[in-house]
């Protein structure tokens, strides 16, 4: 029996027009893979652009057991849209993209399919700036940002997805619509369901609309950058600056690793000899950023940076900006393949964790860069490879591994940004405990009672383990 005449393939054809509906190998196989790594085919794809499309999909589904697996631009770097036991692709994609911004009540409501830097050009012409900036920001969908609960540079100051969701519309595993939250800052009334939904990575039901909230964009941005001989120095100066009273809106950091990647890729006058460089930005009004920048390059200086860079005008600050995003790039230029980990650590922890990290790249003889957003002690230690040498993914993947629990053991967690899926699923209970990983999967099994929403993510298998390897 081929996919077509399958009794659900068939019921979903009832409400979905057949062009929207496609089971041709050559599309399944481009739904088989996201940015982080297996791959798995499945059966249809299905790209729905209604709320009710949404509905007929979930109760067909559920009527016949089919696994969905939502999935927006695939970027996600956890496995979280990878369609593990087949079934359909739930493509949000191709959603007509609507932007609401509604200026009197600092919100903006928005379609699952919205890119979050849309909403950022359309929430800055009436003078208010969404905050969540992850680096998929320009091609990532809202809705896969909701899913994963991501965060980037900004978070330092303004805090990850979660923290400006106050409101959605969901279809849950049923077929069921339910509405959470609402328009208001404040709501207390009942549990608080848009924040379970929020990072639950699709396993819970499909978000068909979301209400985020806004706030005033800053009136002036202060750009500096600090250059260090010794990582414990930038440790202690980022601790130094985020206890004086100073809160920037963005510090990263960025190895000797990175800036000669960068310098290699793409010369942007990053210093190649430093152990670390640290990129503050500030925000807010004119007058207090004088001062905050002033006080900033004190504590620097106080704390060892042998060199501080203050851009004069915009151009001079975003060339900086331009360097640390093209770290990646840059890295990627090294080895064909690339492990892009997310693991976080309280701040005190920062200067041990990369003092661990680097035992790690000896100990496995892996080519590693750290990088991220220090000031909240999200780091991203990459891992560079080639994913066709079985024996050096063997390694990574045990060094990945000693990543995870060196995190755990310094206070951190798995994932600050890029979620669970299927990556980091082994190594859940060692963070939660066997009854807090308990808890949750009773909370999935009373929202999905027959296990079709997003299946094999957040929650491992018996014995399951981290595979990076072809197989």
């Amino acid at each position: 029996m081929t996919v077509e005449d399958k009794e659900w393939v068939k019921e979903l054809k009832v409400f979905i027009p057949e062009k929207q509906i496609m089971t041709g190998y050559a599309d399944l196989v481009s739904y088989s893979f996201d940015g982080s790594f297996g791959e798995y085919m499945p059966e249809a794809i299905v790209q729905v652009k209604t709320k009710g499309e949404v509905v007929h999909v979930m109760k067909v589904a559920n009527r016949f057991l089919v696994p969905v697996t939502p999935r927006g631009q695939g970027t996600c770097l956890s496995g979280g849209p990878l369609p593990v036991k087949g079934g359909i692709v739930l493509d949000m994609s191709q959603w007509p993209e609507t932007i609401d911004i509604i200026p009197d009540d600092l919100i903006a409501i928005v379609s699952p399919s919205a890119l979050a830097a849309d909403i950022n050009k359309a929430a800055e012409a009436h003078g208010l700036m969404y905050p969540p900036d992850p680096s998929s920001a320009h091609v990532g969908t809202i809705g896969g940002n909701l899913a994963e609960n991501s965060g980037g540079p900004r978070g330092l100051k303004y805090g990850v997805t979660k923290d400006y969701v106050i409101g959605l519309e969901f279809v849950t595993p049923e077929g069921e619509v339910i509405k959470t939250g609402g328009r208001t800052i404040k709501n207390v009334t009942g549990y608080d369901l848009t924040k379970l939904i929020i990072g639950s990575e699709g396993t819970l039901g499909v978000i068909t609309k979301a209400t985020l909230k806004l706030v005033p964009k800053p009136k002036a941005v202060r750009t500096l950058m600090a250059v260090f001989d010794d990582v414990e120095n930038a440790g202690r100066a980022i601790s130094k600056t985020l206890t004086s009273g100073i809160l920037p809106s963005k510090m990263e950091f960025m190895d000797q690793a990175c800036c000669i990647a960068v310098e290699n890729y793409q010369p942007s006058g990053l210093p190649t000899d430093a152990a670390a460089v640290l990129i503050i930005e500030l925000d807010g009004h004119p007058a207090a950023l004088a001062e905050e920048a002033s006080d900033i390059e004190h504590i620097m200086k106080e704390l060892g940076a042998k060199k501080i860079i203050v851009p004069q005008n915009e151009e001079e600050a975003n060339r900086i900006w331009h360097a640390r995003k093209q770290v990646s790039p840059a890295t990627a230029q090294i080895k064909p393949t690339k492990v892009s980990e997310d693991a976080t650590v309280p701040r005190s922890q920062i200067a041990p964790m990369i003092e661990r990290l680097q035992q790690i790249k000896e100990k496995y003889q892996v080519e590693l860069v750290v990088f991220g957003h220090i000031g909240d002690g999200n780091l991203h230690p990459n891992i560079l490879c080639d994913k066709r040498n079985n024996e050096e993914m063997g390694r990574v993947e045990e060094a990945v591994a000693e990543l995870f629990e060196t995190a755990i053991d310094l206070g951190g967690t798995l994932s600050g940004e890029h979620g669970i899926g299927t990556m980091k699923a082994p190594f859940m209970e060692r963070e939660l405990g066997a009854a807090g990983l308990d808890m949750m999967k009773r909370i999935k099994e009373s929202w999905d009672p027959n296990n079709i929403m997003n299946p094999n993510k957040i929650f491992p298998e018996k014995g399951q383990k981290l595979v990076l390897r072809n197989e």
